[in-house]
């Protein structure tokens, strides 16, 4: 793959994840802050709707997949709940020992914040390297 691609892909997953991180910060923070959700249901609800959109944005917009492969929305499953629970659960506890004196509102949507970046990151690469993986043409 070409450095220029790459960057290509980077910048469309962006703007992917501009509209995507807005939709389900909104969501997280209504269902969190006005409902009065616990912290993994909301931002659990919010990371479930995003990856509907985002699965079919990336598709075809980022990783531009023509093929139809029936092993691709479990593996962007698969992507999106490791992803989920990895960077949401290094969030929460090391937010609560940074912010222990903070009240439990605070903590838990910086954490919230802090989960959504490290998700970012890790999605984008868990979607490139594992879900909409190139195929190598065969000889």
């Amino acid at each position: 793959m070409k450095y220029k691609d790459f960057i290509m892909e980077v910048i469309h997953f962006g703007m992917v994840g501009v509209i995507n991180t807005f939709m389900g910060w909104v969501i997280m923070a209504v269902l969190y802050n006005l409902i009065h959700m616990n912290y993994w249901l909301s931002s659990g609800i919010s990371y479930f709707i995003g990856s509907v959109f985002s699965y079919y944005a990336n598709s075809k917009v980022t990783f531009k997949v023509e093929h139809k492969d029936k092993r691709l929305p479990w593996r962007f499953a698969l992507n999106i709940i490791v992803c989920y629970l990895a960077a949401f659960g290094v969030a929460q506890p090391l937010v609560e020992k940074v912010l222990a004196a903070q009240p439990k509102v605070i903590v838990d949507n910086v954490a919230m914040i802090l989960g959504m970046g490290i998700f970012i990151v890790m999605n984008f690469f868990g979607q490139k390297l594992f879900v909409f993986r190139k195929r190598k043409q065969q000889a």
